[in-house]
């Protein structure tokens, strides 16, 4: 789910909400926050505004 997620915020080439990639890749937001968490640990995600993530 991870890779999935980078995929969709790199596809969207802006910084995008949990939200966004949910819906872009048509999955449950649990599972799609629960990869915004693990990717913000490891520190391959980074907020630039506030709710809003692009790849590191």
């Amino acid at each position: 789910m991870k890779e999935q997620v980078l995929n969709a915020m790199r596809a969207a080439g802006k910084p995008v909400s949990a939200g966004e990639v949910a819906k872009s890749l048509k999955a449950d937001r649990k599972e799609v926050d629960k990869a915004f968490a693990d990717l913000k640990k490891e520190g391959a995600i980074v907020s630039p505004v506030r709710c809003k993530w692009t790849v590191a």
